[in-house]
């Protein structure tokens, strides 16, 4: 007699198989919400960097664009000294002339006005005026003169802006300034 063939296979999961099935695209499923809920807490981290370094790119455009002369823009020898010596009453250095202020006159007018400078209670346009959405920021300004390959001593200067963030992060930018124009008040 012939040989009986079993008849087809049933193919199928078994009860266990399932099971297992089940189980693991539950933990695959959990740990993927898990760095979705993650990322989605942590969005707005971009954009307090991206705050950050708007303020202090806008700051240090603003400290380079400041004449770099000899004498204070307004002292009479402004246009022909070609030192500190040459002026007639008002050699720049480092830090604001007596009252000078970034927000009224006498204004800062000159880079090295900007030593020292800080904004501990949110950041403020150039009128003192408080910018919207910005009052958890602070921001700082270091100007320091340093020397560079062939520029004579005391003819460049580094200008660091840091502005902290609200969470405590801070970003730093650095841009130099040198005396190309030593007596152009503009």
């Amino acid at each position: 007699m012939p040989a009986l063939h079993p008849g087809p296979r049933s193919r199928g999961l078994t009860l266990i198989e399932l099971l297992l099935f089940v189980v693991v695209v539950g933990i695959a499923l959990g740990a993927l919400l898990g760095v979705f809920a993650t990322a989605t807490k942590s969005s707005a981290d971009p954009m307090i960097r991206r705050q950050q370094l708007a303020i202090a790119e806008s700051l240090l455009r603003e400290v380079e664009l400041m004449p770099f002369t000899w004498c204070d823009p307004s002292d009479a020898n402004v246009e022909t000294a070609t030192s500190a010596a040459g002026c007639a009453s008002l050699p720049e250095g480092m830090g604001p002339e007596a009252g000078q202020t970034r927000y009224t006159t006498p204004y800062f007018n000159n880079v090295n006005d900007y030593a020292g400078f800080a904004m501990n209670s949110g950041i403020l346009d150039n009128t003192g005026t408080a910018i919207a959405g910005l009052g958890g920021y602070k921001a700082s300004v270091d100007v320091s003169a340093v020397a560079l390959d062939n520029v004579a001593a005391g003819d460049a200067l580094k200008i660091t802006v840091t502005v902290t963030a609200p969470d405590n992060s801070t970003i730093s930018l650095q841009g130099w300034r040198t005396r190309y124009a030593p007596n152009a008040p503009d």
